[in-house]
């Protein structure tokens, strides 16, 4: 009787990771609505000096491409907390039903704690791809050796994307 009660109460502790994806999605939601906000920004900027309301700034095109570039890091940043949340979700209280339905998306499909890796994994190493373009925006490069290192690690870059692409497919 003892292990019973035990075994109930350790198996109704699971419930704790509501927590963790409460919290995640919260998370997601914030971080979906302050990169909108930032593309809001850009076009309201992008609006006023198009219609010469403000002076044309000195760096205007990289500053556009850079705040985009923010915003869409952001948004990958939002993706990873909600498949997290969903995956958590899913291991540990229950299976969603209308995800297994007709309208249901293999992609946040989630069996395991190592498919619910792989899958963060991916996405987050998108977000450093998004962030290395974003801090490649405003370097000066000021010797040849530098533009190597650059072309470099774009190449270094494109062939862990490849590779990655190769292991989510076995």
């Amino acid at each position: 009787m003892l292990e019973s009660l035990f075994e109930g109460a350790i198996w109704r502790s699971r419930f704790i990771v509501l927590l963790a994806v409460i919290f995640g999605l919260l998370g997601a939601i914030i971080l979906f609505i302050v990169a909108s906000m930032d593309i809001w920004e850009v076009a309201v900027v992008t609006y006023q000096v198009i219609t010469h309301a403000i002076p044309h700034p000195e760096h205007f095109h990289e500053d556009i491409v850079a705040g985009i570039i923010g915003a869409v890091d952001l948004y990958l940043i939002a993706v990873v907390m909600f498949i997290f949340s969903f995956g958590i979700y899913e291991l540990f209280i229950s299976a969603i039903d209308e995800a297994e339905g007709k309208s249901g998306s293999q992609i946040l499909a989630i069996h395991s704690i190592d498919e619910l890796k792989d899958k963060i994994a991916k996405v987050i190493v998108m977000v450093l791809v998004v962030n290395f373009f974003q801090r490649v925006l405003h370097t000066q490069f000021t010797t040849p050796l530098e533009m190597l290192y650059f072309a470099g690690s774009i190449t270094l870059l494109a062939g862990g994307l490849y590779f990655l692409s190769k292991v989510g497919k076995h």
